[in-house]
């Protein structure tokens, strides 16, 4: 009699051993694929949340810190709630010139997008800056582009376990990510879905900016933020270049073997469709470049190039392969940034003269 197992987790396991999800890229025309599999993908997101009728901004403060011209705004990003907007711009642009801006997507931490755009107002702060290199928002705004990033549900200055409310007691300490998760999925939606919308929004108010162009966004993140530069792409074609920062693995091994994600990233049915290296192969032609990290002890090395190797497989399907690059470092889960700039001057240079 074979042995019996009492053990969920291994029962997962054994579920995921030789799956193959439906719609993932197995050949042929990359463009008939993603036709027929990027909108079943979508679908896994659920309804979006109620939109607003208008964005309602309200300047909250403007400064000058570290040589950039920064500011933070409150925009109504769905119905219900709002968002506070960190935008920060190079000094001294010349009346009339445009630049290329990039929402900057933070990952997990308490703090949400304050590091990513550079507040280093406190000792957390600044060990958060200098162990990630997380502050890339305040970093490629000295490189020349508008940088801009909202806090995603859960996180930041929209982290109810910061706040004293009795829905905060009633969590007893469970993680709010799973929580909103659970929350949403009730009412047809996703979590993931919900700050889709909002990051969206958050894009809108970018482009409203007269220094902004808005025929030359992009996105990047680290970790949970390479989450959702990834989701940000697939569902919005005006982000022209992405740069994934250390979120590239397999769902089987991050996932259900190394228990290491949460509500914020999933959709309910995504793997049945589809792996990461299958979504992150739907951008192409656009270009992608992802961060990899030799020694990043949360996405390993070896499942994080098996993805790498199908990406680039469906970008040289797509006669695109030039436009898939890899940023592998010798360092653990953080921002490497030696291809950032170079990266999107190259893709949003490209954009803009197109445009002309």
């Amino acid at each position: 009699m074979p042995e019996r197992n009492l053990s969920p987790q291994n029962m997962f396991m054994a579920l995921v051993r030789d799956h193959v999800p439906e719609l993932a890229y197995a050949g042929g025309d990359v463009e008939a694929w993603r036709r027929r599999t990027l909108p079943e993908v979508l679908k896994t997101l659920g309804n979006p949340p109620p939109p607003v009728a208008g964005l309602n901004p309200e300047l909250l403060v403007e400064w000058r810190h570290g040589g950039l011209l920064k500011q933070k705004w409150l925009i109504d990003v769905s119905k219900y709630i709002s968002a506070t907007f960190l935008i920060n711009f190079p000094e001294n642009i010349p009346p009339g010139q445009k630049l290329p801006a990039l929402l900057c997507c933070h990952g997990h931490g308490p703090d949400g997008k304050e590091p990513v755009m550079g507040n280093d107002s406190s000792p957390g702060l600044k060990s958060d800056i200098g162990r990630l290199n997380y502050n890339y928002g305040e970093q490629m705004a000295h490189a020349g582009f508008v940088t801009f990033a909202i806090d995603w549900i859960g996180f930041g200055e929209r982290n109810d376990s910061k706040k004293p409310n009795h829905y905060n007691h009633a969590a007893g300490g469970r993680d709010w990510c799973d929580l909103y998760y659970l929350h949403a999925t009730m009412l047809g939606m996703t979590s993931l879905g919900v700050n889709i919308a909002h990051g969206r929004a958050a894009a809108d108010f970018a482009c409203s900016f007269e220094q902004v162009d808005p025929d030359r966004l992009g996105v990047m993140g680290l970790s949970g933020g390479g989450t959702m530069a990834l989701w940000l792409s697939l569902c919005d074609e005006r982000f022209k270049a992405t740069e994934i920062i250390c979120y590239s693995d397999l769902w089987s091994c991050f996932g259900i073997r190394d228990v290491n994600y949460c509500g914020m990233q999933i959709a309910p049915g995504l793997f049945k469709l589809a792996d990461v290296p299958d979504l992150q192969g739907l951008l192409a032609p656009r270009p992608l470049l992802a961060d990899i990290g030799i020694y990043d002890e949360t996405f390993k090395i070896d499942s994080a190039m098996v993805c790498c190797r199908k990406v680039q497989m469906i970008y040289d399907q797509a006669g695109a392969g030039d436009k898939f690059e890899i940023d592998l470092f010798p360092g653990g889960h953080k921002w490497n940034g030696s291809k950032s700039i170079a990266f999107f001057n190259r893709y949003l240079a490209v954009a803009a003269q197109a445009a002309e």
